[in-house]
C-alpha cells in the first residue's frame, strides 16, 4: 500500500469516529419537545429513566432543569464578565457542563455516590447528578419529588440557602423557577404520549 493510500485509509477509519463524536455532543435539534430529544439522542432516555428510578425524581423535572441550565450544551460555561464594558473578563464561577454544576458541588456528588469517574460534560453523569441533587433537596428541604418549582429554587440556591429562603427577594429567580416548572409540565405531557414507544424501541434494540 502506498503512503497516499495509507493516509486515505486512515482518514476513512477516523472520519466516522469524529462524526459520531460530533453527533454525540451537539445539542438536540428541538429542545422544546422531549419526545424528539429522546428519539434523536440514543441512550438519553435510558440514562434519564435510570436516574428517575434511582433518585425518585421525574424525568420531566430533571430534563427541564438541564434545559434551563445549559440548553443541553455539553460544555456550557457561564458568560464572561466585561471589563470596561468591552474587554472579556473572568467567568463568575467554574460552573460547567450540562448541569452547570460547580466544581465543589460536583466533587461532593462524586464522594456521596462513589462516582469518581463522572464528568460534567457527559449526559448520563449530568442527569444522574441532577437526580441526586433533587433527591437531596427532597430530603433536606422537605420538597415533594414532583414540585419542580421549589426543587429548582433549591438547585440554584443550595439546600442551605433554600431553607434560609435566600430566594425570597429574588423575583427574577422565582420567575425562572416558574418557567422551569412550566417546561417540566410540558415535557411530562409529551413524555406521556411517547414513553411507551421509547421503551419498546429500547427493547427492540436489545438494550433492556
Amino acid at each position: 500500500m502506498t503512503h497516499k493510500n495509507k493516509k486515505r485509509a486512515l482518514a476513512l477509519l477516523v472520519l466516522p469516529a469524529l462524526l459520531a463524536t460530533g453527533c454525540a455532543t451537539t445539542p438536540p435539534s428541538n429542545t422544546d419537545d422531549l419526545c424528539e430529544i429522546f428519539r434523536e439522542k440514543d441512550g438519553w432516555y435510558q440514562d434519564a429513566a435510570k436516574s428517575a428510578r434511582k433518585w425518585n425524581t421525574p424525568i420531566a423535572t430533571m430534563m427541564a432543569t438541564l434545559h434551563q441550565e445549559s440548553r443541553f450544551v455539553h460544555d456550557a460555561k457561564p458568560p464572561r464578565s466585561k471589563i470596561l464594558w468591552i474587554i472579556p473578563g473572568p467567568r463568575p464561577s467554574d460552573a460547567y457542563g450540562y448541569s452547570q454544576a460547580l466544581g465543589t458541588t460536583w466533587r461532593g456528588y462524586q464522594r456521596a455516590t462513589g462516582s469518581y469517574g463522572a464528568d460534567r460534560d457527559d449526559f448520563g453523569d449530568a442527569i444522574d447528578f441532577v437526580g441526586w441533587y433533587h433527591n437531596t433537596s427532597q430530603r433536606q428541604c422537605n420538597i415533594r419529588s414532583n414540585d419542580t418549582y421549589h426543587l429548582y429554587l433549591a438547585y440554584h440556591e443550595g439546600q442551605g440557602g433554600f431553607n434560609r429562603r435566600t430566594y425570597r427577594n429574588k423575583q427574577w429567580l422565582k420567575n425562572v423557577a416558574q418557567k422551569v416548572s412550566a417546561r417540566s409540565q410540558t415535557y411530562q405531557r409529551q413524555l406521556n404520549s411517547c414513553e411507551a414507544s421509547l421503551k419498546k424501541r429500547k427493547k427492540f434494540l436489545g438494550l433492556f
